[in-house]
């Protein structure tokens, strides 16, 4: 078993899936029990992260959608409640760029 915060493992989730729907246009949900832990996996076809801003995001307030409308980008802070949420349910949130295209936002969960 997991012990977790169920409800902010879910929000968590969730926020990853709407970055995925608002960015990329479809998103891929699995989870995979590895060893001593779960791993979550939101993965998409999108355009990815520059590699040098993948640990920048999960910062509070950074975009890198470059407009200030709220209609196409938000406040910035998607990423940083979803990466705040793993971190209160136990676990880690690690963001990666897949090699055929796309963004995977993984949440890793130790398993008691």
């Amino acid at each position: 078993s997991a012990r977790t915060r169920p409800q902010a493992l879910m929000r968590c989730v969730s926020n990853l899936l709407d970055n995925a729907l608002k960015y990329a246009g479809s998103a891929e949900l699995s989870a995979i029990h590895e060893g001593a832990q779960v791993l979550i996996h939101v993965r998409d076809r999108g355009p990815g992260i520059a590699p040098d801003q993948l640990d920048a995001v999960l910062q509070p307030f950074v975009r890198l959608e470059t407009s200030r409308s709220r209609e196409t980008g938000g406040v910035g802070l998607g990423l940083t409640i979803a990466r705040i949420l793993a971190e209160r349910s136990g676990g880690a949130l690690r963001l990666s760029n897949r090699p055929d295209g796309g963004l995977d936002a993984s949440v890793s969960v130790k398993v008691f």
